[in-house]
């Protein structure tokens, strides 16, 4: 991926919009950037391209700005957090650090920047984050919810996507068992206590509920942006979600 180009058109359309730039680091590929546009109420949260190998999050982050679908409310975004591994498209930062293993230790300089960016606001009250999966031919998800459970979200999630991915079939996913057909009901725990995933330091900060969205990357590249899209739309549109 061009960062450099992307940040540019992300960034255009988002002044456009309302949101704020603001860089949180610079890394050898580009800087470490960030969007906020304040509102009234916690504001909702979507990052992607955490890992450089997986770039159908930052392309759906564009298309999901250039729609409108974050003109309402306040937002944060943080569509490309891994510049040097979405340059190489590697999974892991230009130090071969996994960075969505990293809001413990913070060994990187980005997910030190990062995690202090977000320190430093309320914790927001809807968190989506963008992945991809090259081991799976389904759509999956993860949820860590703290508040109501409404399994009729993740059917409606499920719905949107259908056009494009069935649910991910296989009984176990990633090493977790399912709740139901490609939904992981995920606690607010670490699998392993030292790494821990950007969900995992928004949960522990707070943040009440948490959708971690994958899309298999065998697949159209089209095709994983608008499952994508779609997937946003769904849990943004059910009532109570923002």
């Amino acid at each position: 991926m061009e960062i450099a180009a992307y940040l540019g058109e992300f960034g255009d359309l988002a002044g456009q919009r309302g949101f704020m730039p603001r860089v949180l680091c610079e890394t050898p590929a580009g800087p470490l950037m960030v969007w906020e546009r304040r509102g009234a109420g916690p504001a909702s949260y979507l990052s992607a391209g955490m890992h450089g190998d997986e770039p159908a999050g930052p392309l759906a982050a564009l298309e999901l700005l250039r729609s409108g679908q974050f003109d309402e409310g306040a937002w944060l975004l943080c569509p490309a957090l891994n510049p040097t591994g979405l340059a190489a498209g590697t999974r892991d930062n230009a130090e071969g650090i996994d960075l969505n293993r990293d809001y413990l230790n913070r060994r990187s300089a980005e997910v030190r920047a990062h995690a202090a960016w977000l320190e430093s606001l309320p914790s927001p009250g809807l968190f989506i984050s963008l992945h991809e999966d090259w081991e799976t031919r389904g759509f999956y998800f993860y949820e860590i919810n703290l508040a109501d459970d409404r399994p009729e979200r993740a059917a409606a999630i499920f719905e949107a996507v259908s056009p494009w991915f069935p649910p991910e079939p296989s009984a176990t996913i990633d090493g977790h068992e399912i709740r139901g057909p490609g939904w992981i009901y995920h606690p607010a725990e670490a699998d392993l206590p030292d790494d821990w995933p950007e969900a995992i330091f928004l949960a522990k900060r707070g943040c009440p509920l948490s959708f971690t969205y994958e899309t298999p990357s065998a697949m159209a590249l089209d095709a994983r942006v608008a499952a994508h899209g779609a997937a946003v739309r769904a849990a943004l549109g059910f009532p109570g979600s923002l």
